[in-house]
């Protein structure tokens, strides 16, 4: 689903699908049966399908790509190779991405970073938050995925530490929480906005549910604090929320009702 926030169009960009147990990766603290009553975002054997990919964001004469999916990996739960298919099919080649930028390193979002070694995005200036360079790729904890796909980028590789304008209309803000350099977009022009949230929200429930966690925030409480806080600043705005792993990759709002959120897809 193509959108437009004022000049600016921002694409999906699929490249596959992860299957998790929906209970073993988000739960409720205190309750055993957390999904009891979202049973309809689940499979009916339990599992929980997420969409894997990124968006592209085209704005001026810059072709922005934020994340880009697991690459071409299968190890039976996810599977990726769609993405360089999925943007020529809205005639973006490679060397017409001009930036690509990553909310995180997690290895379901950085696949396309580099193929066998090589950029896969040739003309292309690649950043990342320096906080999850260091926890990823260079620190105690350091995750193979993560230094066998970026260590190769070597100079085209540009760290950054505070927040800063990607390109016109496309800011990069830090949250950390799901990770340490964990980082939104917020797309912006003609008085409209859309949030790319990366990993801040797995699934849409978490928009309701303001106690869930993720099994792979690195600290839960400030990602909680993170997701609520974006949810509530969306609330009965036009603002969109979008992220990779949500429903078809759509974009939607937050919507309060009795007290309630929820996000309802556009």
């Amino acid at each position: 689903m193509r959108v437009k926030i004022g000049d600016i169009q921002v694409l999906p960009v699929w490249d596959g699908v992860g299957v998790e147990i929906g209970a073993d990766i988000l739960s409720r603290p205190g309750v055993e049966d957390p999904w009891a009553c979202h049973a309809e975002h689940l499979e009916a054997d339990g599992t929980l399908r997420l969409p894997l990919g990124g968006f592209c964001v085209r704005t001026g004469e810059r072709t922005v790509l934020v994340d880009t999916g697991v690459g071409a990996f299968d190890d039976g739960r996810y599977v990726g190779g769609d993405l360089l298919s999925s943007l020529a099919d809205y005639g973006i080649a490679p060397a017409d991405v001009t930036d690509v930028v990553l909310t995180h390193l997690h290895f379901d979002h950085i696949g396309w970073v580099t193929h066998n070694g090589v950029p896969v995005f040739p003309r292309a200036t690649y950043r990342a938050h320096r906080a999850d360079w260091e926890y990823f790729v260079t620190g105690d904890g350091a995750q193979p995925s993560a230094v066998d796909k970026l260590t190769p980028l070597g100079t085209r590789l540009e760290l950054f530490d505070a927040d800063f304008t990607v390109a016109p209309g496309v800011d990069a803000r830090h949250v950390p929480g799901h990770t340490p350099g964990s980082t939104v977009y917020v797309v912006s022009s003609g008085g409209r906005r859309a949030v790319l949230l990366g990993d801040v929200v797995h699934s849409v429930v978490q928009f309701g549910e303001r106690d869930w966690e993720v099994i792979w925030d690195v600290d839960p409480a400030a990602a909680s604090a993170v997701r609520n806080r974006i949810a509530d600043q969306a609330a009965d705005t036009d603002d969109l929320l979008a992220a990779a792993h949500f429903p078809g990759m759509r974009f939607g709002r937050i919507v309060v009702g009795d007290g309630d959120r929820r996000f309802v897809a556009v």
